[in-house]
């Protein structure tokens, strides 16, 4: 964990859902790229791992999501489908300055986007439908998360505090002024 400066009114979302409806324009439509991003945020073409991150990277700037679900790439010439396996990009570093309800937690992802904890980029905890475990999230732009490494996540946990909801005890954390729940406390020692 690392202390960096972080500015809560910065918001870092690039394209949305509804851009990609309207960005089709004078572009080719190139159906399924032989691309996959695998669970680990590793991207794959041909089914070989690119290794040059500046083109991951690249790749990963043009990257927008539809309202189906579905990934793409999209370019000022060109756009196609990309596999995803659970979400595209991987939370590798926290940050954190304050604490307790002035906490500030910012997250790297595994292509150095950076994304301040807050409203419009929350922390979530979802739950493995296979195994139960809890899977942590944080939303980068409209439609398209980073899941947080275990270590990492970890971390995250570890700044967790109680706090009362409708009477209710739950444990999550604080950032930018609000708490985004990891889990309901059951009470029990």
């Amino acid at each position: 964990m690392n202390d960096k400066p972080t500015n809560c009114s910065e918001p870092t979302v690039t394209a949305g859902i509804d851009d990609i409806r309207d960005c089709r324009g004078d572009r080719s439509v190139l159906g399924k790229l032989d691309i996959r991003i695998d669970r680990n945020g590793v991207w794959y073409h041909e089914g070989s791992p690119i290794h040059r991150k500046e083109l991951v990277c690249l790749f990963a700037s043009t990257l927008m999501r539809d309202a189906s679900g579905a990934y793409w790439l999209v370019n000022p010439q060109e756009m196609g489908r990309i596999e995803v396996e659970d979400v595209p990009f991987v939370g590798v570093e926290i940050f954190v300055t304050g604490a307790g309800r002035e906490q500030v937690v910012s997250l790297r992802t595994n292509v150095d986007e950076v994304v301040t904890i807050d409203n419009d980029h929350p922390f979530e905890v979802w739950t493995d439908a296979d195994t139960g475990d809890p899977r942590p999230y944080v939303l980068l732009r409209e439609g398209i998360h980073a899941r947080l490494l275990r270590s990492v996540y970890y971390e995250v946990v570890g700044l967790g505090l109680e706090e009362k909801i409708d009477g209710e005890p739950f444990y999550g954390i604080w950032s930018c002024g609000s708490f985004f729940v990891m889990g309901r406390l059951d009470g029990e020692a």
